[in-house]
């Protein structure tokens, strides 16, 4: 079984992912997407930049471009995000696996067949089962359409099913016999890899209560699950969306209070503490208070190169406390590697 991190393709989330452990790396089959950002001059050969830095020689990173326009992204530029995305990582060495949907137009597919050719790495196909905006499965047809404008066999695709937020106990119960309905529709084509995916984070940290942790349940785990009791095929891959909301962020405005959103088995332990010392030193009270609690784990700062800072921070053996790009690299290292580890030892999240 692998773990499927369906990563935004910050800053933050490329350097966890840079710093993972062999051990995790060889267990994990990342997705990351793009992320629209007015503030960035480009945003493709920003995104290239920080893979050619993060991904290890040799790994293939799954690249979902579906947030960008479809259209040029520049004057000038020849092909669309995909395209580019394509010539951009091989020049620097980054193996890429298209992610594609069946509701593409065949510009899109032909340009991601353009780059499964290019890298040989075929593609993955991202079926939504989520339940705002409401969306129906692939038929046959379109399947089988998809995979010819691909120039691709089953066997050469990943299958994920992504069931979206998941915001309450009721709604993993739907979303969970969504993804099951799903699963028993679309196994039977052969894919090469099928998980299931979800996200159950908050859209943001608003309203949490300040200078303590606050649980949040991790239902995205519940929800693969309880796929798991009703699937009667091999079991999926499990995937989530680390410690962020599934959906697209709102383009951040000011400076974030002190924050941490760390993964314990069965919840986010998510910490925010007000701004009163100077900068963003308050971070260094809330490491502290973490590596003080029930939920530091044994294996401590051993436990992945985002714990190690954390520790550092505890004991005041950094100069600065980093800010929300550092808070959050730290926070997706630990979930990397606690995921992971779940998943090898005890067979799931």
């Amino acid at each position: 079984m692998a773990y499927v991190p369906i990563l935004k393709g910050k800053a933050g989330e490329f350097a966890a992912l840079g710093h993972v452990t062999p051990e995790v790396r060889s267990h994990i089959r990342p997705v990351m997407e793009l992320v629209p950002d007015p503030d960035v001059r480009d945003v493709l050969e920003t995104f290239c930049d920080r893979a050619m830095d993060a991904v290890p020689q040799g790994a293939v990173l799954s690249v979902d471009c579906g947030a960008l326009p479809t259209a040029r992204v520049l004057a000038g530029d020849a092909g669309g995000p995909m395209a580019r995305l394509s010539e951009s990582l091989g020049l620097r060495g980054v193996a890429m696996c298209p992610v594609v949907r069946h509701t593409d137009e065949r510009d899109v597919l032909v340009e991601a067949a353009w780059a499964s050719a290019e890298h040989r790495t075929g593609a993955c196909l991202r079926v939504s089962v989520a339940l705002d905006p409401p969306r129906r499965l692939p038929d046959y047809d379109e399947i089988r359409w998809l995979l010819t404008a691909l120039r691709l066999e089953p066997e050469e695709v990943d299958l994920l099913i992504d069931a979206g937020p998941v915001d309450s106990e009721t709604e993993r119960d739907r979303l969970a016999d969504r993804a099951v309905r799903a699963l028993e529709a679309l196994a039977p084509w052969g894919w090469r890899h099928e998980c299931i995916a979800a996200g159950a984070f908050p859209v943001d940290l608003t309203g949490f209560p300040r200078g303590r942790a606050t649980p949040v349940a991790r239902r995205d785990a519940q929800l693969w699950r309880r796929v798991l009791n009703g699937c009667h095929g091999r079991v999926p891959d499990f995937g989530d969306f680390g410690v962020t909301h599934p959906r697209m962020p709102a383009r951040s405005r000011g400076t974030p209070d002190p924050n941490l959103r760390y993964t314990t088995p069965d919840a986010w332990q998510v910490f925010v503490y007000p701004r009163v010392r100077a900068g963003n030193d308050d971070f260094f009270v809330l490491s502290a208070d973490l590596v003080d609690s029930p939920h530091w784990p044994t294996t401590g700062a051993g436990t992945s190169w985002g714990d190690a800072r954390l520790k550092e921070c505890a004991s005041r053996r950094r100069s600065r406390a980093g800010g929300g790009t550092e808070w959050r690299a730290w926070a997706t290292s630990h979930h990397l590697a606690v995921v992971t580890a779940d998943l090898t030892t005890r067979g799931g999240p």
